[in-house]
């Protein structure tokens, strides 16, 4: 287990150094090169020891709210009728593991998924508990709701990774569909924090009626056409002597940063990966696609069904984007799952209710889909998705029929990247309340991912004075990687 939830600050003072990152329009026009050769020049880089890399890409995805652990992956029937709720357990593919009613398509895949029940922190708000769990640090500000991004806010997991793998030539090295807002503020722990403009994710948006999926990021600046793209790019091989596969010094020096650019506007392949309307009817009914919620709404004209159906699809081919990302050789995938008709995981009332009828089916259907289909394309070995919310739900249940914030025991979910389907790590005690075995931080989750990617925990971030950091500052779970 890591140490105790004390705040780190980081400075978030301008820079002469941040003012240069800021600046220039550049050649073509948006300053992505200047940026991006002014990031990699901040601070040496220091990688830590070299690890065995295990995995190519990681989907994280985020059910923002607070998924009741109680509820689902970890059920106490023999508890008291206000622990252990209304819901029964099934069986799964582990003899040993029962899961939730609700659930019937992750019992399926159990056997390709750890379970760990121990997870734990102490934030309480949404937002403090968010960043705690997206980037495995404690708020500036401690435990407090409502915060909002910092400028010395810590960067989540993609950044970090974005900007130690600064010098290879990947243009879209981490991306996340959509952003949790609320009340047009971005919850935060979602972006590179004091790392700079240049290592945030490529934001996607989507619109799953009409199986469309965009980012802002790709499209270019007004005036600027695919055409005078390729013609500023010829221009600059011709008066600088850039050659886009060189990755020479000195008077070329920033050809990897045009390239990089370059790649970024002209992706191609990026924007095909948001083109689901290219994945068969089948493929995106398996993940979600169609009529969601008929068994609770008659009226095939409701207009309740309908929007059932479009949160269903939403939710489901989120993923089913992420999937197409990771084929299309994005390594960090951030997928937010945070609203469904007004609602989210946070069920302070009508938890059963809502479990039951808006969030469970949709997330079980999806994120079996995305294990399976992720095993069958043979991705899966070299990709982990990771399934968390930012704490847990209250042991008794409410006034109201609803659980209550809980971080302090709370589960996640581990699949691919070779680790042991059918594991269960760590265990809560008797109601769900706290860890009893194996504790396990958010830091600690952060260490593991990272040293499947081969990158140490002790390999450093450098904030905009140029201190540094380390990358995570818990343990990864060995029994996890053994």
């Amino acid at each position: 287990m890591s140490g105790n939830d004390v705040p780190v600050r980081p400075s978030g003072r301008l820079t002469r150094r941040n003012a240069i990152e800021l600046g220039g329009a550049g050649l073509l026009g948006v300053g992505l090169p200047e940026l991006f050769a002014a990031q990699a020049a901040r601070a040496s880089s220091s990688t830590g020891p070299l690890l065995r890399r295990r995995i190519k890409s990681c989907i994280l995805v985020f059910y923002y709210g607070g998924p009741s652990h109680l509820d689902t992956f970890d059920m106490k029937p023999d508890a008291a009728v206000e622990v252990r709720g209304e819901f029964g357990s099934i069986a799964t593919s582990v003899p040993s593991l029962r899961i939730g009613e609700h659930l019937p398509h992750m019992a399926r895949v159990m056997h390709k998924v750890a379970v760990i029940r121990s997870m734990h922190h102490g934030m309480r708000g949404h937002d403090s508990a968010s960043y705690r769990t997206l980037t495995g640090r404690v708020p500036p500000v401690g435990d407090n709701q409502n915060f909002g991004e910092l400028p010395n806010s810590f960067p989540c997991f993609g950044s970090s990774l974005s900007y130690l793998w600064r010098e290879r030539p990947q243009s879209v090295p981490f991306a996340s569909l959509p952003y949790v807002m609320n009340n047009n503020i971005i919850n935060p722990g979602q972006t590179s924090g004091f790392l700079g403009p240049v290592y945030q994710p490529l934001r996607i948006t989507g619109d799953p009626a009409r199986l469309s999926y965009r980012s802002d990021d790709l499209r270019l600046v007004e005036g600027v056409t695919s055409l005078r793209l390729q013609q500023r790019r010829q221009l600059l091989q011709s008066v600088s002597g850039w050659d886009a596969g060189s990755m020479a010094t000195g008077p070329v020096a920033m050809s990897t940063h045009y390239q990089r650019a370059f790649d970024l506007l002209g992706s191609g392949r990026i924007r095909d990966a948001l083109d689901i309307s290219r994945e068969s009817e089948s493929t995106r009914a398996r993940y979600g696609h169609g009529l969601a919620g008929q068994e609770f709404d008659d009226n095939p004209k409701s207009k309740h069904r309908a929007e059932l159906a479009i949160s269903r699809n939403l939710r489901g081919f989120n993923l089913l984007v992420a999937r197409r990302l990771v084929e299309a050789g994005v390594p960090f995938v951030n997928v937010y799952d945070y609203k469904q008709q007004g609602k989210n995981w946070d069920s302070h009332a009508s938890n059963f209710e809502y479990l039951r009828k808006y969030l469970l089916p949709a997330a079980d259907q999806s994120l079996a889909a995305l294990i399976e289909d992720l095993d069958e394309r043979g991705l899966l070995e070299t990709t982990l998705v990771v399934a968390i919310g930012e704490f847990g739900r209250t042991p008794k249940i409410n006034k109201t029929a609803g659980r209550d914030h809980w971080p302090d025991c709370f589960t996640a979910l581990l699949a691919g990247g070779g680790i042991p389907g059918g594991a269960i790590y760590g265990a809560s005690d008797k109601v769900g309340a706290f860890p009893v075995s194996d504790p396990v931080a958010p830091d600690d989750l952060a260490a593991t991912i990272f040293t499947l990617f081969g990158v140490s925990p002790h390999s450093e971030i450098h904030d905009p004075a140029g201190r540094p950091y380390r990358v995570a500052e818990g343990r990864p779970i060995g029994e996890l990687l053994a």
